[in-house]
């Protein structure tokens, strides 16, 4: 099921910055995804998610800035973030790697995306086929859209 968040309230700025501190205290930095960086980033995505997800990565990293986020610790990548990869005003794939969930990172991963999607002039975001529903409610007050299984990915090849 998707879910709608109204992007004109998000947690505040202050929220977000000080979750990034923290992070950026532990040694994660979160970030936009540069163009060298595609292919490491799409191998990590479909080794530990799916070639399906590593798609979308490709996808996002074809906008001009690219709109793939990274979470890097001690040069690894320990998540990501796709927004405007499938269509416009969505948000996703996001994962994080299994070790480092738990601190934050998804969470801030969700802000900066949603951020990015509010700066291209989105009132409302759009989290396609979500997993952990009460993350999202909790995070960023997203609410579910009835009738939206399986929405834009009907009919998409397996």
């Amino acid at each position: 099921m998707d879910m709608l968040v109204r992007l004109y309230d998000l947690p505040s700025e202050g929220n977000r910055l000080s979750l990034k501190a923290t992070l950026q205290a532990e040694g994660i930095e979160v970030r936009r995804a540069i163009a060298p960086e595609m292919h490491l980033v799409v191998e990590w995505v479909n080794k530990n998610f799916n070639p399906h997800w590593g798609s979308e990565v490709m996808a996002a990293f074809a906008n001009n800035p690219t709109t793939c986020l990274i979470a890097i610790e001690k040069g690894e990548i320990q998540g990501f973030a796709c927004y405007e990869a499938t269509a416009k005003a969505f948000f996703g794939p996001t994962g994080v790697s299994e070790k480092a969930r738990g601190k934050g990172i998804g969470k801030l991963l969700l802000l900066e995306a949603l951020n990015g999607l509010k700066a291209l002039g989105y009132a409302y975001g759009i989290i396609g086929g979500v997993g952990p529903v009460e993350f999202y409610q909790k995070a960023v007050g997203a609410i579910l859209i009835e009738g939206s299984t399986p929405g834009i990915y009907k009919n998409m090849l397996r």
